[in-house]
C-alpha cells in the first residue's frame, strides 16, 4: 500500500463532537503508517459534510503479545482516552472503538505536530538547565555520552501523572505531539493497563517529587468516577483485573502523594526512546 497521502490539517476542537464523527462516519484507507509496529492505517473519516483525518488500527492486524494475552491493543487505546478525558486534562486524542474495512479496530483523530516546539534534548554537561528536567545519560557515539532532558512542562508532568494511572509501558519521545496552538497529546497507549507494574517512560524527570495540588484533585475525581460510569465503560474495554489494578494505582498515588520512582524489575526506560 503506498505512502500517506497528505490530507488537510483540521483541528481537534474544529469539529464540536469528533468521537461521533470517527464512530459513525464513513471510514476510507487512504495509506498505511509503516512506523507502527502493528498495523496503522491513515483514513479519513466524513459524515454528514464533516470530513478528519485519522488513524485506524484494526484488531486482525495486532501482533500477539505474551504479557498482554487477554483483550487487545484497540481496547487498551481506547481505555486511556477515556481514563484522560476523565480527569479533564484531555490529553488522548479523541479515540473510539468501531468496525472499519478490517473489521474491529481503534479509531484516532489525526494530530497535526507543531515542528517548533522542544519537548525533548540532548546537552552537554552534568545536570540540566533551568527548564528543563533530567531522565538520564544516553551514548551519542565515539565514546561520548550526553544527557537527555525534557521541557519541565506542566503539560508533561499531567501526562506523567497519566501515565502513572495507566501503566503506560512505552511512554517514547514519539508519541508526544505538541501542536501550534500549544496544547499537547500523547499517542500509542495499547501497551498500558498491565496488572503488573510496566511503567516505562522518558518522563522521570519529577520521579518522587510531590504531586501538585491539581493533580491531587484529579485523582480524587478520577478515584469517584472508577466507582461509577468510567468504571463501567472500562469495563468493555479491559479486563475486569486491569480495572481493578487501575483503582488501585490510583489509590497508592494518593496515599503516597509524589510522582513514582523507577522499580528495578523493570526497564525504566523504552527502546528505543524517541
Amino acid at each position: 500500500m503506498s505512502a500517506p497521502e497528505r490530507i488537510p490539517p483540521r483541528s481537534v476542537t474544529a469539529d464540536p463532537d469528533p468521537a461521533e464523527l470517527l464512530a459513525r462516519g464513513e471510514l476510507t484507507v487512504r495509506g498505511r503508517i509503516r512506523e507502527a509496529s502493528n498495523a496503522a492505517l491513515f483514513c479519513t473519516v466524513a459524515l454528514d459534510g464533516r470530513q478528519a483525518s485519522c488513524v485506524y488500527k484494526p484488531v486482525a492486524g495486532e501482533r500477539p503479545l505474551w504479557d498482554f494475552p487477554d483483550g487487545h491493543l484497540a481496547g487498551r487505546e481506547v481505555a486511556a482516552y477515556e481514563v484522560s478525558e476523565a480527569t479533564g486534562w484531555g490529553l488522548v486524542p479523541p479515540t473510539v472503538l468501531r468496525d472499519g474495512p478490517y473489521g474491529e479496530g481503534m479509531c484516532q483523530l489525526w494530530i497535526e505536530v507543531s515542528p517548533e516546539a522542544e519537548l525533548l534534548a540532548l546537552v552537554d554537561g552534568e545536570e540540566p538547565e533551568p527548564g528543563w528536567k533530567a531522565i538520564g545519560f544516553a551514548e551519542v557515539g565515539e565514546g561520548r555520552t550526553a544527557l537527555l532532558v525534557h521541557a519541565d512542562d506542566e503539560r508533561l508532568r499531567r501526562l506523567a501523572v497519566l501515565d502513572a494511572v495507566i501503566n503506560n509501558a512505552d511512554r517514547k519521545g514519539g508519541h508526544l505531539l505538541p501542536t501550534a496552538d500549544g496544547r499537547l497529546y500523547g499517542i500509542d497507549h495499547g501497551v498500558s493497563f498491565n496488572v503488573e507494574d510496566k511503567l516505562r517512560t522518558l518522563l522521570w524527570g519529577w520521579a518522587g517529587e510531590p504531586l501538585t495540588p491539581e493533580a491531587l484533585g484529579v485523582l480524587k475525581g478520577l478515584r469517584e468516577a472508577l466507582d461509577g460510569p468510567l468504571g463501567e465503560r472500562l469495563g468493555g474495554l479491559i479486563t475486569t483485573a486491569e480495572t481493578n489494578a487501575t483503582r488501585a494505582r490510583v489509590d497508592a498515588l494518593l496515599a503516597s502523594g509524589v510522582h513514582p520512582e523507577p522499580g528495578g524489575d523493570w526497564p525504566a526506560i523504552p527502546w528505543p526512546p524517541v
